[in-house]
């Protein structure tokens, strides 16, 4: 998103804040990122900065791209450095673990101010691609309309098209909870269990992910948009993808904890799953691809013993 912000105006003066002090370096001296994108050279207006202060202080917008599980204790040690009216645009798609926050909540209230602009951005949108200039297709979601409207204007390019939406709940808890779905079809991916499989398991987990999100206020249509059908596409069906990755993996018998130790990137899934089981409870609200994820990770259930539930549920109606 840095590439991308500083490429539409050479005026721009693009921070970006990072924690590795190598990562920094080579950023600053090669206008490279060796870490994630060796073979890309960033704009010569992306500035990287392990310096907090320098980053946020002045800034017309900060685009948050911390890991959610992450996010809260993140913002509490820069608080003192954000200005009150700073807008935080969202890039992280999760839910944290225990408190079941999504980052709208996370943000103003790491930050200790509940009026903190806040704008969700979401769709099926790999970095890669992006940085390959492919065209995409993405939502920014705010309360505030006019704010939508701003970012929409910085972000859109001529191979990048924004809407806007006023639904933050249905944007971020499709953001979220397609990372758990892409592991369930990265299961049934690892398993070989076919196509047809793999076409009946993604749409019963878009259902469910519309019965919840449609309970906690979502409107059904955003579920069917860019944020919800789009991304789920894009992340179950497609190599790329980490969660998926993560559940094929799965799938073929690994474990979890080498998995995950052999990964150099946050699949957010995984710890998101683990706020499915009590969201579901929460609203009252049937989700058994989602919990199954959840069980499996939690080495409640092999994913074996998973199918063989599914299938085995009761015949019903189709909701």
């Amino acid at each position: 998103m840095a590439a991308h912000v500083a490429n539409r105006k050479a005026e721009l003066e693009v921070k970006m804040l990072v924690r590795d002090p190598q990562v920094c370096l080579s950023i600053n001296e090669s206008h490279c990122n060796r870490k994630y994108f060796p073979d890309h050279s960033l704009p010569e207006n992306v500035v990287a900065t392990t310096d907090a202060k320098s980053a946020l202080v002045g800034a017309d917008y900060c685009l948050h791209a911390v890991p959610v599980q992450f996010s809260a204790s993140f913002l509490e040690s820069v608080s003192e450095y954000v200005d009150p009216g700073l807008p935080f645009i969202s890039l992280s798609k999760g839910l944290e673990l225990n408190t079941l926050r999504m980052m709208a909540q996370i943000i103003p209230q790491a930050l200790r101010n509940p009026r903190q602009p806040f704008v969700a951005l979401s769709g099926p949108s790999f970095a890669l691609e992006l940085m390959d200039k492919l065209p995409t297709a993405m939502v920014v979601a705010s309360k505030d309309k006019k704010l939508a409207n701003k970012v929409q204007q910085l972000l859109a390019s001529s191979h990048l098209r924004i809407s806007t939406s006023s639904d933050v709940t249905g944007v971020e808890i499709a953001g979220a909870l397609k990372n758990v779905l892409a592991i369930a079809a990265g299961i049934v991916e690892g398993m070989n269990l076919g196509n047809n499989s793999m076409a009946a398991l993604v749409s019963q987990g878009c259902s469910e992910i519309r019965w919840l999100a449609t309970k906690m206020g979502a409107k059904p249509t955003t579920i069917t948009g860019l944020s919800g059908t789009g991304d789920i596409m894009l992340t179950c069906f497609v190599n790329l993808s980490r969660n998926r990755t993560v559940g094929v993996r799965l799938g073929s018998g690994e474990k979890l904890e080498n998995i995950l130790n052999s990964m150099n990137q946050v699949a957010e899934g995984v710890s998101t799953a683990g706020a499915v089981i009590a969201l579901a409870q929460k609203y009252n609200v049937k989700m058994p691809v989602l919990t199954a994820v959840a069980r499996i990770i939690d080495n409640e259930l092999t994913p074996k013993k998973a199918v063989f539930e599914l299938m085995s549920l009761p015949q019903v109606e189709e909701v």
